[in-house]
């Protein structure tokens, strides 16, 4: 079988159904590969910085792995503006519903609501609102947010920094999305680990 039988999903047959499962569990191998091509997209985005998408992304990923962060906080802060082009108005929730089901709920909480908290920096410029971080105050992962876009997000915009490059992160992308999806020993819904750990040079 190389197609199913139906053109209307509720006219499926079993092994129509277990065809799919086969082909579509075979294609999910292949998400870290399309999502570091879709990094690679980002240099396409929004222009203007003096830095481009990408070499933010890189180099917040790279801030990230010398302060000695985890593999998940490496990898949410590499893919936390993945969703620039796609979704520029809502770009951080879409990132974390791609990290969703791989990482630690703490950093896909983080990732998700980092804009509303990247507003601090900028807001009182452009007449928005600089508190917008303050509708978060009863997340257990406030300070964990404010910490990841103080140190590894605003920061990363500088064009001497010694960033490293996408290939260095390939592997650690290809370790979280070979993850089985929603692992509760992997999501750890509550658990919070530290940004920095011990510095990688």
């Amino acid at each position: 079988m190389d197609r199913v039988s139906f053109t209307k999903m509720k006219d499926g047959t079993k092994e129509d159904y277990e065809f799919l499962t086969e082909h579509e569990t075979e294609y999910t191998k292949g998400t870290a590969e399309r999502l570091l091509t879709a990094m690679v997209d980002l240099d396409k985005s929004l222009s203007g910085y003096q830095v481009t998408r990408l070499g933010h992304s890189l180099q917040s990923a790279t801030r990230a792995w010398r302060d000695g962060a985890d593999t998940d906080w490496v990898v949410a802060a590499l893919l936390h503006d993945i969703g620039d082009i796609y979704a520029p108005y809502n770009h951080d929730e879409y990132a974390a519903s791609i990290l969703k089901p791989f990482v630690r709920e703490q950093c896909t909480l983080c990732v998700q609501t980092h804009g509303d908290f990247q507003m601090a920096y900028y807001a009182h410029h452009v007449g928005a609102d600089p508190e917008k971080r303050a509708a978060h105050k009863d997340s257990p992962y406030f300070d964990d947010c404010a910490a990841f876009c103080e140190r590894w997000d605003q920061a990363s915009f500088d064009p001497a920094y010694d960033t490293l490059p996408l290939e260095f992160f390939a592997p650690m992308v290809e370790e979280v999305f070979a993850r089985k999806p929603y692992d509760p020993a992997v999501i750890r819904t509550g658990a919070r680990e530290p940004l920095v750990g011990a510095p990688r040079s």
